[in-house]
């Protein structure tokens, strides 16, 4: 059935603190500083709000290492229950990414999903540190990497660097999230779109001081901001499923005849795949897959690497 998921990403550059402010007082504008941008995007009443990597830690630019420990003393927990306010009261998810504290004094570069309740149901811990960030700052690489199950699908989390290695996106392969979330200091540029493709999955990222994304499991973006406007709102569909047009797209058209308006059969060209989406409440993009003895992407790929390998199928 039609699920639709309103997204909204924010990509201000990190804010900016001069180092003459007390750390009670950088809290504070800190606060204030996501009330305005948050006050951009909720007037869209969206289900979850995207944030970039360390939201709350003031630009290094002007805000130094022995302040910004002495800031993070003061923060503690401030910022994410801010967040937690902000989500509760208008019933959406929020991605909070920042620097946290572990119970034994260790770091981590981390992001916490926050519920439409204002509740923490789960945090991912930066998998793949660019080594300074050990080096100078002590953050411990994380090793895990969680689905959280929100009440409109699974979502799995990626912070900037990353999107360079393959093994968590091969984790994410075999999850088959409906949706990568991607805070970040990095783009990642042509990654970003191949992730998506390749998990068969609706990404979105927030990026600091660059452009936002939502891409859909073609690796097409659906929306972007600009250099005038640091945030993006956009509704997605999560009922969808990527085909490969061979031996598929004979059905289409009767599919189309049959349902119109009720499945949508997107072709961005070129890739040999479409999107087929369910818009409405009758039935789920599976239950059209069974319908028409359709094959979904994967399954034809399998398929196809085992005929390969079949007696007398290669070359000697």
């Amino acid at each position: 059935m039609a699920n639709y998921v309103k997204i909204s990403s924010l990509g201000p550059a990190p804010c900016v603190i001069d180092a003459s402010v007390s750390a009670e007082d950088a809290v504070g504008k800190m606060i204030a500083h996501w009330r305005r941008m948050l006050d951009l995007v909720l007037p869209d009443k969206p289900d979850l709000i995207v944030m970039p990597e360390a939201c709350d830690r003031p630009s290094k630019a002007y805000y130094p290492t022995d302040k910004r420990m002495e800031y993070y003393r003061v923060r503690g927990n401030r910022i994410r229950d801010f967040f937690a306010s902000i989500a509760a009261e208008h019933h959406c998810y929020i991605v909070y990414p920042c620097h946290m504290q572990a119970e034994d004094g260790s770091w981590r570069n981390t992001a916490q999903m926050i519920d439409r309740q204002g509740r923490v149901i789960g945090a991912y811990h930066k998998n793949h540190l660019v080594p300074a960030e050990y080096d100078a700052n002590g953050i411990l690489y994380g090793k895990e990497a969680p689905v959280f199950e929100c009440d409109f699908g699974r979502v799995v989390c990626a912070i900037c660097f990353d999107l360079n290695f393959d093994a968590l996106r091969l984790q994410y392969v075999r999850e088959k999230p409906d949706l990568i979330v991607f805070p970040s200091m990095y783009h990642g540029a042509l990654m970003q779109n191949y992730w998506a493709y390749s998990c068969r999955s609706h990404f979105v990222g927030a990026v600091a001081g660059l452009p936002c994304s939502i891409i859909s499991p073609l690796g097409e973006v659906v929306a972007s901001s600009t250099n005038y406007y640091p945030y993006i709102t956009a509704t997605v569909n999560l009922d969808c499923k990527v085909l490969h047009i061979d031996e598929n797209g004979k059905q289409f058209a009767a599919i189309k005849r049959k349902h119109g308006p009720k499945v949508t059969i997107h072709d961005p060209g070129l890739l040999g795949s479409i999107l087929l989406s369910s818009e409405t409440e009758e039935f789920t993009a599976q239950d059209v897959i069974a319908e028409y003895g359709l094959e979904p992407l994967d399954d034809y790929f399998s398929r196809a690497l085992n005929h390969r390998c079949a007696p007398g199928h290669m070359e000697p």
